[in-house]
C-alpha cells in the first residue's frame, strides 16, 4: 500500500509542479523596492518640509508617523490600500502602514455586525497581540533595568 501510496504522491508533486504559477522573484523585488522607497520619499518630504517651517526634528519625525498611520487607515477603509499591495506587495507593507492596516482591515470585515460588536470587537484582534507582548516585555525590561540600576 506504501508504494501505491508514494506512487500517487510522486504524480501529484509533478503535476502541482507543472502547473503551479512561477513566482517572479525579481519584478516581485523590484515592485516592493520601488513601492517601499516612495512611501519612505513621501514621509521624508513632509518631514523636510514640516522642519523647513521651524518644527522641530522630534517633532516633525512623530507628525510623519501619524500621517503614514492615518493615510494607510483611510487607504484600507477605503478599499484602496489592497489593490496597491496587491501590486507593490511587500513595498508597503512597511511597519508602519502594515501595522495600521492590520488594525482597521478586521474591523471593516466585520462592520455589518455592528459598531460595538463589530467593529469594536475585531479592531485589536490581531494587532492585540502584538500590542500585549510590546507592553508586556517594555514592563519586563523596565523592571530590570530599575532593579539593575
Amino acid at each position: 500500500m506504501s508504494m501505491k501510496k508514494n506512487r500517487r504522491n510522486e504524480k501529484y508533486n509533478y503535476y502541482a509542479s507543472n502547473v503551479a504559477p512561477k513566482p517572479k522573484y525579481l519584478s516581485n523585488c523590484i515592485k516592493a523596492f520601488i513601492a517601499g522607497g516612495i512611501v519612505c520619499t513621501i514621509g521624508f518630504a513632509i518631514q523636510e518640509g514640516l522642519e523647513s517651517t521651524g518644527v522641530d526634528h522630534k517633532t516633525a519625525g512623530s507628525i510623519v508617523i501619524i500621517i503614514l498611520i492615518v493615510s494607510a487607515q483611510l487607504l484600507t477603509g477605503l478599499g484602496i490600500f489592497d489593490q496597491l499591495v496587491k501590486y507593490a506587495g511587500a513595498g508597503l507593507i512597511v511597519p508602519i502602514t502594515g501595522f495600521a492596516n492590520s488594525i482597521v482591515a478586521p474591523a471593516m470585515e466585520f462592520k455589518k455586525e455592528g459598531i460595538i460588536l463589530g467593529v469594536g470587537a475585531k479592531l485589536f484582534s490581531l494587532a492585540g497581540p502584538v500590542l500585549v507582548c510590546g507592553y508586556s516585555a517594555s514592563v519586563i525590561i523596565g523592571i530590570i533595568y530599575a532593579v539593575i540600576t
